[in-house]
């Protein structure tokens, strides 16, 4: 990964996903060249870019050991696809989550790059076999899912295609290391993935609680927040079902698993998130915590990625 014919990365895509992959690349050493259709837009991510880093820098939050400034060295806009993809040996694309639009961009990178160039998408929702469908070698493709905002928030799942090869798996398993991001191996797709298919469930269940009168958006918020997000931070739910019965995962199933399967079928269905009364009602009580107007959310947001920031640190440390 070092040597000096695999040191550039091409982004696919400027938008916050793409500035985010441009920007946990680089504060690994690697040159990014961030490709975007709309003219001008490539430009503007890079003074996005500029100002992110800064900002992190002058908060010691900022990731590798270049500062802000060599790392901005390392990133270059393009309007023109072939010169963004010229010397790559790694493409993160991360244009709109559409089907036809992720086959239609991963059709003409191909025949733009040579046959060992790695193919990633940045899809969250979208299975390999059908984004890499139009692609003829898809033992090189590989869906590489971030999580929101990739530069805080470390995971990234990777996915093969049916097709891929053990040794892109690794390559970009190593790459992922190498620039400080966690990566998680998938040993075959399915829809959501892995954390999508744990929040989904967590949504749903969620979402039944508060439906049904039980407790409040507020309150199951805190559920999360002060109860079992406390331990997921740090240990996910397999080390802490072994952690919370002396003898460990085995006896933890003798003692609580009949209860944990009477719990799971008293599930309802899913839930309609979108039509009813009773989604209206959840939709109006998390709008009064947290007005849905840009001007609110935006200072959530940034609340939100500083205490990410903080515990991004505190993980660190620990």
């Amino acid at each position: 990964m070092s040597s000096s014919h695999m040191n550039i990365i091409t982004v696919i895509g400027s938008g916050l996903i793409g500035r985010s992959w441009a920007m946990v690349f680089v504060s690994g050493g690697y040159s990014v060249k961030i490709y975007d259709n709309q003219p001008g837009q490539a430009a503007k991510a890079i003074a996005e870019i500029r100002k992110q880093l800064e900002e992190l820098e002058e908060a010691h939050m900022l990731r590798g050991e270049l500062t802000a400034t060599q790392q901005l060295a390392l990133i270059s806009s393009y309007n023109d696809l072939t010169q963004a993809l010229e010397g790559a040996f790694f493409v993160q694309e991360c244009v709109f989550e559409q089907l036809e639009v992720k086959q239609s961009v991963f059709q003409e990178i191909e025949h733009l790059v040579g046959k060992d160039v790695i193919l990633s998408s940045s899809t969250s929702c979208l299975v390999p076999s059908n984004v890499f469908s139009k692609v003829q070698n898809k033992s090189r493709c590989l869906v590489s899912h971030p999580v929101n905002p990739p530069y805080y928030v470390k995971l990234v799942e990777l996915v093969p295609h049916p097709e891929t090869a053990a040794t892109v798996m690794d390559a970009t398993h190593s790459l992922m290391t190498k620039v400080g991001q966690a990566p998680v191996c998938l040993k075959k797709e399915i829809d959501g993935f892995a954390l999508n298919r744990v929040q989904a469930a967590i949504i749903a269940e969620s979402w039944r609680l508060v439906q049904d009168g039980v407790i409040s958006v507020k309150d199951i918020d805190l559920v999360m927040s002060e109860g079992l997000g406390m331990r997921y931070a740090f240990i996910g739910p397999m080390e802490t079902m072994h952690l919370n019965a002396p003898a460990g995962l085995e006896d933890y199933m003798k003692r609580y698993g009949e209860g944990i399967t009477r719990v799971l079928n008293s599930f309802g269905p899913v839930p309609n998130f979108s039509g009813g009364e009773a989604a209206k009602s959840i939709v109006n009580e998390m709008c009064e915590l947290i007005p849905s107007e840009a001007q609110h959310l935006s200072a959530r947001m940034e609340r939100r990625d500083q205490l990410l920031m903080g515990l991004a640190k505190l993980k660190k440390e620990h």
